[in-house]
Formats: C-alpha cells, structure tokens, sequence
C-alpha cells in the first residue's frame, strides 16, 4: 500500500505537472514573439547561471576524476553517436511507413544529434548522479555533433552538410566559460553551496522550466504543430516512446556491462539517451532544404519534449529511491 501511494505521489509530481501543463499551453495559447525573445534570453541566462552553479559547487577534485573517468567518458560517446544511430537506422523502415518520408527523415535525424547538455546534467543532478562525469560527457558530446552529427547525416542519409561554427561558440560561452569561472570560485563558495543543496536543485528545475517554455512557444509560433494530423502526433509521440525506451535500457544496461558505479550509471542514462533540441534545430536549418526544414524539425521537438517528461519522472523517482 505504501509503494503504491508513494508512486500516485511520484506520478502527480509538481514538477512533472508543471512541465506537463506548459507544454500543453505552450500549444494552445500563442504568446507574442516579444515575450519568446524574452524567454530565450533568460534560458540563456538560465543555462550560465546553472553551469555556474555546478562549477562553484564541485571540488577540482571531482572535476578531474569526471575527465579521468574513461569508463563513464566513453560508454556516453558511444551511445550517443553508434548505438542510438544504429537503433535509429533499425526502426527506420517502420517509421517511413507509419509516417511518411519526411517525418520518418525527421526521426531518424533525431537519432543523430548530439546529447542535450543541460537537461542531461540537471536530471543526473536531481537523480544523485555523478554531475562531474556528466558535465564532461554530455559537453564533449554536444561539442563534437557539430562535427560528428553532419557526417553522420551525409553517412547515413546520403545529404552532404555544412557546420555551424557559431554553435561551437555558444558551447564555450554559456556552457564551458561559466563552469571555468564558477570553478576558480569553488574554494571560496563551494562548501556553502554544497551545504545548501536546494539552491543547486531551484537552478536544476527553473532552467529546465525555461527551456521547455521556450521550446514549445516557439514551436507554436512558428505555426510547427499545425502540420501535423492528429495521428501523426500520436505516431510520431509513438516514435519517440519507442526509441526512448530502448535506448533507456540499453544505456542502464552498458553501465550494468561495464560495471559502473551508481552515480556512473545515472549519468550515462541520463546523457546517453537524450538527444539536443538547441543543437539539431539550428543544423537542420543548414542540412536539410529549406521546403522540408520545417517538417524535420517537428519529430525533434516532440522527442526533446517527451525526453524531458520521461526522464523528469525517473530522476525524480531515483532522488527519493534509497540507492
């Protein structure tokens, strides 16, 4: 009886609400393109102050042990960019015909991406992972897809493709540079950040809030749901269940394989088996003709979207689950 009341409580989080609720407003009720603007400055803002955080709050210490981690380091790299293409690759065939070319292109793009930075670290965060190990992996992953994930496009789906070098910038600016500088702090402030934890975890959830805000508003704005039937947005959500969940398992799985520890283990689940929204929209703007740009981007969005309610509910889950 206890564990069921302690799963409806898990299952009726506030956070997961919240995320659930935004999403479907985000859908129903346009706002001004002033006021998205604004939101993607403040997830901006968001994402420094977060990486900030993280930097101040680590020991040097822990850091070094993340990069030294080769296990963790590249078990991420590989489920990012050879199991989840390859998982992509599998299911590509059912999904060209449950969707269609390019909502099944779409997909299969979606595979290719690299791993999203902060929503990876913040959910290995709140699910009392190793954030050092995952601040490395999930940044080497996200700065090595600008290269990786177009080759991959032209290896896989036959298009050549160009990079967005100013995607590599705003990888250093917000993400690396902040963690920098909130590390020369960490001797002077990172004990007291590290007594209080509910700081670092209001930063987790505020950035994540932002983010899936600004997501779908500008999804909405950008009038992407209106090309999609209800029964695709069924199939394509579907799709994104499916492909989620195999790569769920495969990653918990690897970690069991490679013996890694607890804290290793969430974090090559939760930065191996997500996939960046930040990152694939602006390269497939690149990649992909501008008559299909549109259509390709709708399957990410729906991944990203679900990705982040999926995994919201395991890290929650896993934080109050004795280890």
């Amino acid at each position: 009886m206890r564990s069921h009341l302690l799963h409806l409580k898990n299952l009726f989080d506030p956070f997961i609400l919240t995320l659930i609720f935004i999403f479907i407003a985000g859908i129903l009720i346009p706002v001004p393109n002033e006021f998205i603007a604004l939101l993607k400055i403040a997830g901006h803002v968001a994402v420094v102050c977060l990486f900030f955080v993280y930097g101040a709050r680590l020991s040097t210490t822990e850091v070094i042990d993340g990069l030294k981690n080769w296990k963790l380091q590249l078990s991420v790299f590989l489920s990012t960019f050879i199991v989840f293409p390859l998982v992509g690759i599998v299911f590509h065939p059912l999904w060209t015909y449950l969707l269609g070319g390019v909502f099944a292109m779409g997909t299969l793009y979606v595979t290719l991406l690299p791993s999203t930075v902060q929503s990876s670290v913040s959910f290995t965060s709140i699910a009392g992972g190793n954030v050092a190990g995952a601040v490395c992996a999930a940044t080497v992953s996200n700065t090595a897809g600008v290269v990786l994930t177009p080759l991959l496009v032209f290896l896989v789906m036959g298009r050549a493709s160009g990079i967005d070098l100013s995607t590599m910038t705003n990888v250093l600016l917000e993400l690396l540079l902040p963690f920098i500088i909130g590390q020369f702090f960490q001797p002077y402030i990172g004990r007291w950040l590290r007594t209080h934890r509910w700081l670092t975890k209001t930063v987790d959830q505020g950035t994540i809030v932002i983010v899936v805000t600004s997501a779908v508003c500008g999804a909405t704005a950008m009038n992407l749901w209106d090309k999609v039937s209800v029964v695709q947005a069924l199939l394509l959500v579907l799709s994104s269940a499916v492909v989620l969940a195999v790569m769920l398992a495969l990653t918990w799985m690897g970690g069991v394989v490679n013996k890694l520890s607890y804290e290793d283990k969430i974090a090559l689940l939760m930065c191996g088996s997500k996939k960046s929204l930040a990152t694939g929209l602006p390269m497939a703007s690149i990649i992909f003709p501008i008559e299909t740009v549109a259509a390709v981007t709708v399957p990410i969005i729906i991944f990203h979207q679900f990705q982040l309610m999926v995994c919201a509910f395991i890290a929650r889950s896993m934080a109050r689950r004795p280890q």
